[in-house]
This record gives C-alpha cells, sequence and structure tokens, in this order.
C-alpha cells in the first residue's frame, strides 16, 4: 500500500505502519528528490526494526544511518551518507540542542508518537521549537489516546503546530474538557464535555489516517485466557493486614491518584508474591504465581513463552526459579527469540511496547504482573498477536483471587484501564473495608 504524504499526516495503524512509511519515503526519494528523512523511534526499534524491515521488500533500497552510542559516535552517524537517519527518542533533546532547533532534514517521522503525548516532557517541548522548519511530518501509532484524549494534543500538535486543536494545552483543555477530581486549586484530572469527542475527531480528521488489522488482514485466533490463583491462607492475611492498615492510615483525607497508587502498588507486589520495604530490601510473601507459571510452562512443552512482569523482584523471582530464561534488553534478543533459541523471554512491558516484532518466536503470552496501563497492555500482547504470526496466540493472565489484579483485570476487559479506572478501584475498596 502506497499512501502519499504531502505536507504532514499522522497513520494510526495496528500493523504494517513501518513498511508503509518507508514506501511513501522511497517514493518521495525517487519523484520529489527529498534527501534526508529524521525517524525518531523507541531505542529497540531504532537498533533494527526499521532496518529490517525495509530489506525484506524488493521495491525499497533506502539507506540508514543508526544515530545512537556515545556523543561521538551519534555525530560520526549524522556526517555518514544516509537516505534515513534513526534516533532514539532518549536523544531528541541533544539532537535538537546540537542544530540550535534548526534540524537539517526534509521529512521527521516519529514513531510510537505516544510517547510524545506528555506537552511537559523536555523530549516534546524541544521538538515543539523545532518544528517550523520540518516540510514533512508524520505521527505513527496503535494506541493515539490510550487513557484519555487528552493525551492527543501533544501528538497533533507537533504534526500541524496547533491548527487542529489549538496552540495550547490550556485552550484544548478549556474547549473540550472540564475539571474532574479537584482539591482546591489542584484539578487531578480532566473529563470530557458531551460531544466532546466526536468535535475532537472531527477537528483532526483531515490529517489522520486510521487502519486497524481486521480491516484488511485475517489473522490467527487470539484466546484470552484468566488463570484464577488462590493465594495461601498466611498470605491472604497479611494482604488484608497491608491493605487495611494503608487504608486506615490515610485517616479522613480524601484519595488522590498518588495514594491511590501507592496503596494499589504495594497490593499488586503482594499479589504477585513480594514486596518491598520502607528500606528497600524485599519480603517474600508466596510462589503461587511461580508454581501456576511453572504449570502452564510444563503444560506445553517445547513452546517459546513471553512472560510479562510488572517489578524488579518479579524479574528476580522468575530468573531464580527458570535459570534459562532470558531477559529481552536488546537485538541480539529479538533475533535469538524470533530464531527460537530462547524459550522463556522475561520482559517487562515497558520494553516491548512499541514496534517490536517477536511473532516469528513464538504464540504464547503469560503476564505474571498486571499493569495498568491500557496502552502498554495492548501494545505488549500485539508484539506476538500481529501480520505474520502464523499460529493462534494465547495470552494468559495470572489472576490472584480477592486481590487487586482482579480490578485490574475487569479494568482491561471493559478498556477502561488507567489512572481513573485505578482511583475508582481504589475507592470501591476503601468504602467497603471502611462499611464492613
Amino acid at each position: 500500500m502506497i499512501i502519499p504524504i504531502t505536507d504532514y499526516f499522522w497513520i494510526w495503524a495496528w500493523v504494517s505502519k513501518t513498511v508503509i512509511t518507508e514506501t511513501a519515503i522511497q517514493e518521495l526519494i525517487d519523484d520529489f528528490a527529498i534527501v534526508r528523512v529524521l525517524i525518531i523511534a523507541p531505542k529497540t526499534v531504532a537498533e533494527s526494526t526499521w532496518q529490517d524491515e525495509a530489506g525484506k521488500w524488493d521495491h525499497l533500497h533506502l539507506t540508514f544511518s543508526t544515530v545512537m552510542g556515545t556523543a561521538a559516535q551519534r555525530a560520526a552517524a549524522l556526517r555518514k551518507k544516509a537516505d534515513c537517519y534513526i534516533i532514539n527518542r532518549e536523544n531528541v533533546v541533544w539532537l535538537c540542542e546540537l542544530y540550535r532547533f534548526r534540524l537539517p532534514f526534509d521529512m521527521v517521522v516519529i514513531d510510537e508518537s505516544s510517547s510524545f503525548k506528555n506537552h511537559q516532557a523536555k523530549r516534546f517541548r524541544a521538538l515543539k521549537k523545532c518544528m517550523p522548519v520540518i516540510d514533512r511530518v508524520v505521527i505513527l501509532t496503535g494506541t493515539p489516546a490510550p487513557n484519555t484524549l487528552m493525551d492527543l494534543w501533544s501528538q497533533i500538535y507537533l504534526l500541524d503546530s496547533g491548527r487542529a486543536l489549538g496552540k495550547t494545552i490550556s485552550c484544548y483543555r478549556e474547549k473540550y474538557f472540564k475539571p474532574g477530581q479537584t482539591k482546591g486549586y489542584v484539578v487531578y484530572n480532566y473529563r470530557l464535555l458531551p460531544g466532546a469527542d466526536e468535535e475532537i475527531y472531527a477537528a483532526i480528521r483531515h490529517e489522520v489516517m486510521s487502519l486497524k488489522a481486521e480491516d484488511y488482514l485475517k489473522l490467527p485466533d487470539r484466546m484470552d485466557n484468566v488463570v484464577k490463583i488462590d493465594l495461601p491462607a498466611v498470605a491472604m492475611k497479611k494482604y488484608r493486614q497491608m491493605e487495611k492498615d494503608y487504608i486506615l492510615s490515610l485517616g479522613g483525607e480524601a484519595v488522590t491518584a498518588t495514594s491511590a497508587a501507592a496503596l494499589s502498588n504495594k497490593l499488586l507486589q503482594m499479589a504477585n508474591g513480594a514486596v518491598y520495604d520502607d528500606k528497600g530490601g524485599v519480603t517474600s510473601i508466596h510462589s503461587a504465581k511461580l508454581d501456576k507459571l511453572k504449570e502452564i510452562i510444563e503444560d506445553n512443552p517445547g513452546q517459546p513463552v513471553l512472560v510479562f512482569y510488572a517489578y524488579r523482584h518479579d524479574l528476580t523471582s522468575l530468573k531464580n526459579s527458570f535459570p534459562e530464561s532470558r531477559v529481552l534488553e536488546n537485538a541480539r534478543d529479538i533475533k535469538d527469540w524470533n530464531c527460537g533459541k530462547i524459550s522463556i523471554l522475561l520482559a517487562h512491558p515497558a520494553s516491548t511496547a512499541y514496534g517490536l516484532n517477536l511473532q516469528a518466536g513464538g504464540h504464547i503470552i503469560i503476564w505474571y504482573g498486571l499493569t495498568w496501563s491500557l496502552e502498554l497492555y495492548q501494545q505488549a500482547n500485539a508484539r506476538l498477536y500481529r501480520q505474520g504470526q502464523d499460529r493462534p496466540v494465547i495470552v494468559h493472565h495470572l489472576v490472584a483471587k480477592g486481590t487487586m489484579d482482579e480490578s485490574v483485570m475487569t479494568a482491561i476487559k471493559n478498556k477502561a484501564a488507567g489512572q481513573d479506572a485505578l482511583l475508582e478501584a481504589v475507592k470501591a475498596r476503601i468504602d467497603e473495608i471502611k462499611g464492613g
């Protein structure tokens, strides 16, 4: 598929957006003589994904220079002659400052643009200063507004400098949102005004293209399996005591996003099997999830599994229990997984959220630790459930009964995971305990 790109365009797609964009770049180079393209991507994607995808297609003959490593290595990569210069998003501020915010590129591609959703982040502010001198901008994402439509403003601003949604985040908020939870003058979140979602979609329609896999591809079946786990009685007693003590410590204070997240983190850690103490040490609570994980792996002999963990102590427990496992850290791990050299791949969802092609290595996912982030959850699953997968994908969720795991799982099923869902779950549990 060839998509013409004029001044700016946002491709919102679940699959093939890399190849679609590379094809457009090739067309622009061949027909319109653009000469330098900057691609901004997550680190692991910048290392290999764009380069590897281009090598799979006969119609693409793009050359790449990977702008990573030390400052000297990055500078040398920029001096190299190439069609596309790929840099990881952590070095965007350095790049912008190097060129005094006048980037010498004809076109900028932002892969996984939702990583620029924070309008206060240094990377967004730096890139924002550079956009007026860029002729063509393309941003790519599979999850444009994972938590709230508030996340759209900064991404769209990088496309059109505020033409569609306003020049400032304040104007955008005032037009489409109303304050949600507040404490005095502090606003913790915002809620859409009635009908505002349709107004936002209409405002950006002329510069957005949305494609979903089911619209033009037939992917294998996907089975989502919730594995309920009974925690030992001693572990549940500790869990309930921790929950009660924390809630009592709040006194009559209103529950904020910070206090809700703190309680949720403690409870999710305990559901997984361990918890950090006040000094940063780890206290082991139970091994119920580890036992169930072993059982699932034994029931699938010879089948590689991708295991998502949530906390550092989860990773330690997993590595101790499965010494043959490998932690996903770099391009070598991706290659070995896809070549069938890794039987158990351990990954934090944040490290696999964007752009990685892992579908050749397996078709079984196990969520050892759940996440409140719907964006991370969806993107992590899409590493296996994507174009090129030729086997049914099985997604196991290890859920400890009677714990915060169940609240997260409910939010995920309702596609409501995020800060608001977390707050509601914690408030509901507080009311239940105080009422009891």
